[in-house]
């Protein structure tokens, strides 16, 4: 039986950062490479970690990253900000950009409220397609689900399309399982199965559990990285993303599967 794979996404910057290092964090990221992350996803910040639409750190971050490895690079289009739609896409037209993520929904995110009304999500996707990169759909909510299929109806995504289920904010899906089971029944309730590439990521992670159970419910990609989390077991923290990327692959063939290369990443991505 062939060894099923599994795409690692490592979102290395946690948005409570306040000091932005292009050279560090370049170098964590190769780390990451090396011990099994295939995709690496990133906002665009300044020097103090506020969002901006200003590209010159993000672009000189993945430029150090590419100098050293063949990476997935995503660049987000969200964040709570107060930016405008158009300064949240200006990633969508970096050349260096491959893959960007797409939000197509509100939601309360602990004490922020996170606004994607409808026109901006239209802009959005616009601007991702017109600009030949993959979209990454992040679904907080299974009514997004249907947001998506809509949003299809009129768009046209290219296939498959990737979805990353977000559970474990205060406000949006909670992390059980029974709440990632309602995520996924949402998407193939809009979606042939074939047609879409579904993950795991997990807000306020402080185990492994929820990440065993969605490889075995059927996740084909993980996020993990301080992001979401920087804990690699519930009693401690770790100072580089690269250890909780090698304890994420370590489980992932502890379950009778393989982490993915780059290439292959983008095989299956058609990127």
């Amino acid at each position: 039986m062939k060894m099923k794979k599994i795409m690692i996404s490592v979102a290395p910057v946690s948005a409570a950062d306040t000091h932005i290092d292009p050279v560090a964090i370049a170098n964590d990221v190769y780390e990451c490479y090396r011990a099994g992350a295939a995709m690496v996803h990133l906002h665009v910040r300044d020097a103090h970690g506020a969002l901006t639409p200003d590209l010159a750190l993000t672009q000189e971050t993945v430029r150090l990253i590419k100098e050293k490895c063949d990476i997935i690079i995503e660049i987000s289009t969200g964040g709570v900000s107060n930016l405008t739609i158009e300064e949240r896409c200006q990633p969508c037209y970096a050349d260096w950009a491959e893959a960007n993520s797409l939000n197509v929904g509100s939601t309360n995110l602990g004490d922020a409220v996170y606004i994607n009304p409808i026109k901006d999500v239209r802009f959005c996707v616009q601007q991702i397609l017109d600009n030949h990169k993959l979209a990454e759909t992040e679904l907080f909510e299974v009514g997004m689900a249907n947001t998506l299929r809509e949003l299809d109806e009129q768009f046209h995504f290219p296939r498959p399309l990737l979805i990353a289920l977000v559970v474990g904010h205060p406000g949006e899906m909670p992390a059980t399982q029974a709440g990632f089971q309602h995520l996924i029944d949402g998407v193939y309730d809009n979606f042939k199965k074939e047609d879409v590439i579904w993950g795991y990521t997990e807000a306020h992670r402080t185990d492994w559990e929820l990440m065993k159970q969605a490889l075995h419910m059927g996740a084909s990609t993980v996020r993990i990285g301080f992001e979401d989390s920087d804990y690699i077991a519930p009693d401690r923290c770790v100072a580089h993303n690269y250890e909780l990327i090698a304890e994420a692959a370590k489980i992932i063939r502890e379950q009778g599967m393989e982490p993915m290369s780059a290439s292959e990443a983008r095989a299956m991505l058609h990127i």
